[in-house]
Parts: C-alpha cells; sequence; structure tokens
C-alpha cells in the first residue's frame, strides 16, 4: 500500500508546476484532494487513470494523454483498447505506442504513447468521453477536457498527420511490450565494421 501511494505522488509531482508554500492551517489546499495539473483522475479501479486530457492542435484531432498506475504488485497489466463514449462514442481511434502497464508500474502516454483521435467535439476548451479498457482492470470512462497543443506544456505531445492516421513507425509495437519493466530502447545502428589495426 505504501510502494502504491508512492508512486502515486510521484506521477503527480512530475505532472504539477511548482506551487506557493501554503500557510499551516488543516483546512489549507495541501491537505485536501487536489488535482493539480488540467486533466481529470479516476482511482475506482486496479488502473488508476491520472491527468486524461486530450491534446489538441487542429479542431477535429487529437492526442490522447494521461498515466495509468498499476495497483496490482504481482501482476502486469494492458491497455486493450480507448474509444468515445457517450455523446463521443462516434470519436475515430488510431491506437500507438507501448500498452502494457507493468505490475505495481505505470505507463505515461504523454511520454511514449501515440493514441490519436478524430471527431467534431475534439476542439481546445470543450470535453470528451473517454473508455479505457484494460486486459485485466476495470473499464474506466472519463470526461477528458480537449487543451490547446500550441501551448508551451503541450508543444512536445505527438499530434495526427494531417490525415489523421498514425505513421508506420507510431504506430509499431514498442520492444517494450513484452517486459514488466519499462526501459530505454536502443534503435539498431547496424554492424560494427572492425577498426582497421596500423600496420607497423
Amino acid at each position: 500500500m505504501i510502494a502504491r501511494r508512492s508512486l502515486a505522488a510521484a506521477v503527480l509531482v512530475l505532472a504539477a508546476p511548482v506551487l506557493s508554500a501554503c500557510g499551516g492551517n488543516f483546512n489549507q489546499q495541501t491537505n485536501q484532494i487536489y488535482n493539480p495539473a488540467e486533466g481529470v483522475d479516476d482511482r475506482s479501479g486496479s488502473v488508476d487513470v491520472l491527468n486524461a486530457l486530450v491534446v489538441s492542435t487542429e479542431n477535429g484531432s487529437g492526442t490522447v494523454v494521461t498515466t495509468f498506475v498499476n495497483n496490482n504488485l504481482d501482476r502486469k497489466d494492458r491497455l486493450e483498447s480507448i474509444a468515445g463514449a457517450g455523446d463521443d462514442s462516434n470519436l475515430e481511434v488510431t491506437p500507438g505506442g507501448p500498452t502494457t502497464i507493468p505490475a505495481g508500474g505505470l505507463l505515461n502516454l504523454a511520454q511514449r504513447g501515440r493514441n490519436f483521435i478524430e471527431g467534431e467535439r475534439v476542439r481546445a476548451g470543450n470535453f470528451v468521453d473517454l473508455t479505457f479498457t484494460f486486459q485485466h482492470g476495470t473499464a474506466i470512462t472519463v470526461n477528458a477536457p480537449v487543451v490547446n497543443g500550441a501551448e508551451p506544456e503541450y508543444t512536445s505531445v505527438p499530434q495526427p498527420t494531417p490525415t489523421g492516421a498514425a505513421s508506420p513507425s507510431e504506430s509499431a509495437t514498442d520492444p517494450a511490450e513484452e517486459s514488466d519493466v519499462e526501459s530505454p530502447q536502443v534503435e539498431p545502428t547496424g554492424s560494427i565494421e572492425p577498426t582497421a589495426t596500423p600496420s607497423e
């Protein structure tokens, strides 16, 4: 339980801007449940959905961003799908990037995800209903805000191509998918030619 809380706290610290110090009153904001970012949280299942939002630089398309925390310390989980729900059930989703959520670990779609969506309501200032389905965990539906991808904090988030589809390199399965622990991927550089030894 302590490890789970520490992991969730670390995620929020990484996502949060620097906050000014507050007074020591017990009713101060720092003692209340608070989401410091623009996204929404859902901790109702075995997989926590943290800071879920859609980053959009062009009306009609955007990228789903969130962090999943697997509360099961013994079994990894997997993101099976992302789909529109309710009034947004007609959203077109192009999945991509890693989907494995390590046991007791996390998967950050802001850093490595390529989950693009298209729909009339996908525009900055709106909210869209999204359902995240997992291999083992309970499906979670959130009402995620759509934020402006031109804002400095979102410019590094990948966006759909003009046609709304991911390129082959974006859609490819991540080699870390079969591992319980995410690790940096090293791109192959081809064969290494032997170094010639100068003749004496």
